[in-house]
């Protein structure tokens, strides 16, 4: 049977070879130590990239910026990235270069956990809190006291989050904000986005942030998995929301290359996106009764030292279709890591107007900008060709199934109201969404500026 299976990875390597001569086979691909690598990590321990062709060593970064950077001056050839890193060099936030992404990486999978002390004032003030199993998801309502309390005092709340334009930042932002708690403006001279801010959030990278949290120099944070589980670990702290009920099913990592390394390498480009989809499936296989099959082994995986690097337990309480809440509350979550399912790897150009619309929100984009320049950004950075043209030629391997890729999207998901504060996103108005909400900045509906 080995010989068997030997035999027809072979020949799958073989036919990509001869369909598409590939520029590029030595490849070195970035990460950060989160599960959410678990694609990249996967594609290269099962196989995947070498059945493309593909010799591929997958390295650990110290922060999101060093990551960036490494894609950028071609010490890396891609990497693990946060959804809004290609989006941000794209448009000169931080730095500038055209960054694209045709694979997202998952859905979900991040958490805001604050100190036991926090925890603990935070069901003085609201009762229903003060039980083993509190209902969920919880709002930042029982914060503002707190941070009313510290303001009055001429100190501020400090809480945690991973880079400036990462998904934790505008989580974190948008849970505060749900609650009237203003987390702060970026303007042109305050590129820390603490004008105005009730609550000080500051960059922490993920691995630290428990470190930081029991050291209190945070009383909270936002960060992925394993790093909120640890909290609950160490008994440190308490994860009181995750960001499926922020928002449902959200864009959390992708996977970027620069777009002259795209232009130069489109053959190997495919090959990269055709491992990383297999990757994405095989996470997400279940069997009859709607259990991961393959999770406990990408846990093991996971946890070694060269890559994430948690405990397996640790990294199980999340992976395996569960969450700890606090050490008396684990509650079944099968989608708190998505790989695949829900069309979940495919590049929507919704998903990167709505980051768009968050960096203008928080006062990142400093000017107002018209709905055509919103659309017209996200298909600069967003390559769904790319993507559909390497799910084809794996349809036609017999690696994946027709109704498990959207063929013939626009690039635009339905409209949704599944965020904790029930507001509508459509990516078609985003103008309209970025005046729907209390806090923060507002445009014209119908702006013309900034085309």
């Amino acid at each position: 049977m080995k010989r068997l299976v030997t035999f027809c990875t072979s020949l799958l390597a073989a036919a990509a070879s001869f369909a598409a001569p590939l520029e590029k086979t030595d490849l070195k691909f970035g990460f950060i130590k989160l599960t959410d690598c678990a694609p990249l990590v996967i594609a290269k321990e099962k196989g995947f990239f070498q059945d493309e062709g593909l010799s591929v060593e997958v390295v650990a970064q110290p922060n999101w910026k060093t990551l960036l950077d490494n894609v950028i001056n071609g010490n890396l050839d891609g990497a693990h990235m946060l959804s809004g890193q290609p989006i941000a060099a794209t448009i000169g936030i931080g730095t500038q270069a055209h960054v694209v992404t045709a694979f997202t990486m998952d859905l979900n999978g991040n958490g805001i956990t604050v100190s036991n002390n926090i925890w603990e004032e935070m069901q003085q003030i609201d009762f229903d809190l003060d039980t083993p199993f509190p209902e969920h998801p919880i709002s930042a309502d029982a914060l503002k006291p707190i941070v009313e309390e510290y303001l009055s005092k001429g100190d501020k709340l400090q809480m945690g989050m991973v880079f400036p334009v990462s998904t934790h930042n505008y989580e974190l932002r948008y849970w505060l904000a749900a609650s009237g708690i203003n987390p702060g403006m970026y303007t042109k001279t305050d590129v820390g986005g603490r004008t105005d801010a009730e609550v000080e959030l500051s960059v922490t990278p993920p691995p630290m942030m428990p470190t930081v949290l029991e050291a209190g120099n945070i009383q909270g944070y936002c960060v992925g998995e394993p790093w909120n589980q640890q909290a609950v670990s160490k008994g440190i702290g308490v994860p009181v929301v995750t960001n499926y009920d922020i928002w449902q099913n959200n864009p959390e990592k992708v996977f970027g290359v620069t777009k002259k390394w795209a232009d130069a390498n489109p053959h190997t480009h495919v090959a990269v996106v055709k491992a990383l989809i297999r990757a994405g499936r095989w996470l997400d296989e279940t069997d009859a009764s709607g259990h991961y099959v393959n999770r406990d082994e990408a846990v093991r995986i996971l946890s070694q030292p060269n890559y994430v690097g948690a405990d397996y337990n640790v990294i199980k309480n999340s992976m395996t279709g569960y969450f700890y809440f606090q050490k008396t509350d684990k509650r079944e979550m099968p989608d708190f890591n998505v790989f695949y399912k829900y069309y979940a790897t495919y590049p929507w150009y919704s998903d990167g107007i709505w980051f768009l619309t968050q960096m203008r929100r928080w006062g990142q984009i400093t000017e107002p900008k018209s709905a055509a320049w919103y659309a017209e950004t996200a298909q600069k950075i967003y390559l769904p060709d790319v993507y559909l043209t390497a799910a084809q030629e794996l349809l036609d391997e017999g690696l994946i199934e027709k109704d498990e890729i959207p063929w013939d999207t626009d690039g635009y998901k339905p409209a949704t109201d599944a965020f904790i504060d029930g507001i509508t996103y459509d990516a078609h108005d985003p103008i309209g969404y970025l005046n729907s909400h209390q806090i923060g900045n507002k445009d014209f509906v119908g702006t013309t500026a900034g085309n």
